[in-house]
This record gives structure tokens, C-alpha cells and sequence, in this order.
């Protein structure tokens, strides 16, 4: 059986793989691995996220650390919460798109920087194994509030709002997390609005919550059509991946949207370096280049892609998977700042999403 402590995360099946035993042992084990003081702590909507949740915050507090608990939140907002609060770590209880069997944990450290395998995930798998002794002065317990007022005001400044049009969009959070979200910041834009499978729902009833799937966007496909909408939007279980559909209600590739979006990208930062994984099309190179942009090619996995970002300064990263990070917002993923830029451009161009892409379609068939 392979390791539920994964390169990028710690993910396995509850309660076989991954139970609240399991899950205050890998709480202490952080405990001790990190030694840390102020940790931020939040969970999705699966059924297994709150009793894991309790498990791994008794842990922390059993070795000292204060836990301020954001509750149920989306992992982007975790993350930027952890940056934006100065927070020595933040802990995000999901298994992200997979089905709802799956439960785990995403993990980073001080400014929203992901801990990955080698820098201690692995650690944690080996420390979990042991018994450590508790702390003489135990933690508290923090309810965080203003994390989602904060983050919604930074999605939303990566464009001019007022200048966008009032658009027909559909919004499919696929019972997901972006419930929570979605209606807060979109009413503070022109747009009409229709938003589809946002209740929160662990089960995930109407469809698997990986928009990267064709089978899970047809629930969103087939409300555009009958809208007659411009734009069809479709988030994962907890909220860091982006799929869009245009006004006839089909599918634009990650790779296609985020090189549509780099003339937005390098007019703010000219001449700046953008990054892209082996699987995304030349046309994003090309068109980094062409508007006298840098590029390279990244790895994949968001630890990695984040890494590299920082490394050589880059200022906008596109993974082919629905990942986008913006360095404007922590170099962590932007999903709602991708959908308002596209969105922008749309509005600036006077075009339709299927024609402002149509050209870097180059090199599909």
C-alpha cells in the first residue's frame, strides 16, 4: 500500500488510511517537527473533516501551540490568511477534488510557504511513529475571524471591478467549499449571476468536485446553454482549481486561459518571467514572448511550481491542471482573481470568451 504522506500532501482513504488516531499522532508530530507557536487551522465539508479537525488541534494544543481555528474555509483562503497574519504555520483538513472517501491535509509554513515532502512532510511520517511527551503549558483555542472579508477584498483587487460588464455567468462550486465564497464576492461585481451545486455537501451529491473532468462539468455546460450566459465558471472540493466554459458552452483548456490572460499579466509587470508545466501548450511561451515577457518551464505540483516562483521571481505561474498562481497574492492559488482578469479582458476587448481565445488555439485540433 503506498504512503498516504504524499510529495505535496497527506491524503488517504477514512477511516482505513486515515483516522482521528492517525490524525493526532501527525499533530504532535508536527508539534515537534515545527516548533511553532500560532497556528492557523481550518476544514472542509466532508463528513470526516471535523472529527479529524478535532483530533489534530488537541494534539497541537497537548504540545503547546495555539490553534486559531478559521473553521470551515476554502484552502486558498488558508493559505492566504497564513500570509496575510503573520501566522507561524496553517493547516488546511481536505482531500481537495478527490471523492468523498478521501480525507488528509495541506500544510504550509510562515508567509503561506507550502511543506512539502522534503521540507517535512516525510519528517512527519517518520516522527508520527513515536510517542512524545505533552507540553507542560498546553495551547488555547481561537475562534479567527476576518479571514474571508480579507480574502475576498484581495481576489477581487486584481482588476477594476467597475470596469467589468454586467456579464451572465454561471457559477458551479460542485457542493464544494466555494459556497461560501462565491455569492459574497460576485455580488460585489456588476455581474447577473447563477450559481448551481453551492450547497455544501460533502457527498458531493450532483457530481465529483474535479471540474478538470468533462463528465463534472455538464451540470455547468448545460446551464449556460439555457442561460444564455457569457461564461460558465466551475470550482474543485475546496477551492484552489479553475475551469471555465465559454458563452457555447465549451470547455476552455487551463493552459488557453492562462495564456489569455498575459497581456494583463505583463502590462502590470513588464518584461517579467512567467511560468508554465511541460503539459501546457507552446502557445503560452509564445505569447509570453511575444508581449516581451520572459519564460520557463516549471515542474508540477503546487509546492514545487510556488518554490520556483520565488527562486526566479516569476510573477504568474500556470499549471495545466487548474492551478494559477499570481505573486501579487503570496504566489498562492488565485482562482477568483483568474475568473474576474478573464472576465476584465473580456469587458476591456468587447469580445466573447470563445473569440478571445480562438487564436491561441493553435495547436489544438
Amino acid at each position: 500500500m503506498s504512503s498516504i504522506f504524499k510529495a505535496y500532501d497527506i491524503r488517504g482513504l477514512y477511516p482505513s488510511e486515515i483516522n482521528s488516531d492517525l490524525m493526532y499522532k501527525i499533530g504532535s508530530a508536527f508539534s515537534n517537527r515545527f516548533k511553532v507557536k500560532n497556528v492557523i487551522v481550518g476544514y472542509d465539508m466532508r463528513t470526516s473533516s471535523e472529527p479529524l479537525f478535532n483530533a489534530l488541534t488537541a494534539a497541537l494544543m497537548d504540545h503547546g501551540i495555539d490553534v486559531h481555528n478559521i473553521g470551515l474555509t476554502t484552502t486558498p483562503m488558508m493559505y492566504f490568511a497564513t500570509a496575510k497574519f503573520g501566522f507561524d504555520a496553517g493547516i488546511m483538513v481536505t482531500a481537495s477534488h478527490n471523492p468523498p472517501k478521501f480525507n488528509g491535509l495541506k500544510l504550509v509554513g510562515k508567509g503561506g510557504v507550502p511543506i512539502a515532502g522534503t521540507t517535512g512532510i516525510y519528517d512527519i511520517e517518520k516522527m508520527s511513529k513515536k510517542s512524545f511527551r505533552t507540553a507542560k503549558k498546553m495551547g488555547h483555542f481561537h475562534d479567527f475571524k476576518g479571514a474571508k472579508e480579507s480574502y475576498i477584498a484581495k481576489e477581487l483587487s486584481a482588476v477594476k471591478v467597475s470596469e467589468i460588464k454586467p456579464f451572465k455567468i454561471v457559477v458551479d462550486s460542485g457542493n464544494g467549499m466555494s459556497s461560501i465564497i462565491v455569492k459574497d464576492l460576485f455580488g460585489k461585481t456588476p455581474l447577473q449571476v447563477t450559481y448551481i451545486c453551492d450547497v455544501l455537501d460533502g457527498s458531493f451529491p450532483n457530481h465529483e468536485a474535479n471540474p478538470v473532468k468533462d463528465e463534472n462539468i455538464r451540470d455547468l455546460v448545460r446551464e449556460v446553454k439555457k442561460q444564455k450566459a457569457d461564461v460558465g465558471i466551475a470550482l474543485d472540493g475546496d477551492a484552489d482549481r479553475i475551469s471555465l466554459v465559454d458563452e457555447k458552452g465549451e470547455r476552455v483548456q487551463s493552459d488557453i486561459l492562462g495564456a489569455s490572460l498575459l497581456p494583463e499579466v505583463l502590462k502590470k509587470h513588464k518584461k517579467s518571467l512567467i511560468l508554465a508545466n511541460v503539459t501546457c501548450s507552446q502557445v503560452v511561451k509564445e505569447e509570453a514572448k511575444r508581449l516581451k515577457g520572459r519564460f520557463k518551464e516549471c515542474p508540477v505540483g503546487h509546492s514545487l511550481i510556488k518554490a520556483q516562483m520565488r527562486k526566479d521571481k516569476a510573477v504568474y505561474a500556470i499549471e495545466f491542471s487548474g492551478h494559477f498562481f499570481l505573486k501579487d497574492n503570496y504566489y498562492l492559488e488565485s482562482p477568483f482573481a483568474i475568473a474576474l482578469m478573464t472576465l476584465h479582458r473580456m469587458s476591456k476587448e468587447n469580445k466573447p470568451l470563445s473569440e478571445l481565445v480562438r487564436p491561441l488555439k493553435r495547436y489544438y485540433s
